[in-house]
């Protein structure tokens, strides 16, 4: 004779159905959340921050303007954490390589790499970044800039860390650390800026200058003489 359930075994089916379903309700959350974040980062880099409207938002992700506010206080905390999103995933792309096991020329190139591949598999963070960012000098009213900066000394004492290590191999210029690193971020940048990869509509962008170039000129410029 099969034994009828007691009220523990109903109680604890009623616990695990309650846990299933909050966890279904917590990855449609997150699953919204993403997709109005990813919406936000193309209306943004396409329109800039001004011209962008919670709106635009809302339609690109085929979401509400209510559905919008319940997520996210207004387009500024949208407009941050698109950014706060996007450097929360190249910093430990960065560290990665700069603590990994590669030698000091070569991590360099491997930032090159993975610095160019994040901006175009992220064209629209890339163009919005190179457009709105004052990381290197921000300004005290801005809170992205203020966001930014903290990442931005991150990933530069990480690869000056690089140069560090590099000078005491003899495999990378004299000079001071921190001061090559910048240049280091700078030419990677300079090279970002004009990539149509980023910064253009075509879908199969030619490079207007080959990325083993980057790699040539980097060379040149950071090796040992």
């Amino acid at each position: 004779m099969a034994k009828a359930p007691s009220n523990t075994d109903t109680a604890s089916d009623d616990t695990s159905k309650a846990s299933l379903r909050e966890q279904r309700r917590v990855q449609q959350q997150d699953l919204s959340r993403t997709q109005i974040l990813d919406a936000a980062e193309q209306v943004f880099g396409e329109r800039g921050y001004h011209d962008a409207t919670l709106k635009d938002i809302a339609v690109r992700a085929e979401f509400s303007v209510g559905s919008v506010y319940s997520f996210f206080e207004n387009k500024d905390d949208l407009f941050l954490l698109v950014f706060l999103r996007r450097g929360d995933e190249m910093l430990p792309m960065i560290r990665e390589i700069a603590e990994g096991d590669l030698g000091p020329m070569a991590k360099l190139h491997a930032l090159v790499d993975a610095e160019v591949g994040f901006f175009r598999q992220h064209r629209h963070f890339g163009r919005l970044f190179l457009r709105t960012s004052s990381a290197t000098s921000p300004s005290p009213e801005r809170e992205v800039d203020r966001a930014m900066h903290d990442r931005f000394r991150e990933a530069m004492a990480l690869q000056a860390s690089v140069f560090v290590a590099g000078q005491k191999a003899k495999e990378l210029r004299a000079g001071d650390p921190e001061a090559l690193a910048r240049l280091f971020s700078g030419l990677v940048s300079a090279y970002q800026a004009t990539d149509p990869a980023v910064i253009g509509d075509d879908p199969d962008p030619v490079e207007n200058l080959p990325l083993a170039t980057l790699h040539a000129m980097v060379d040149a410029a950071f090796a040992a003489p």
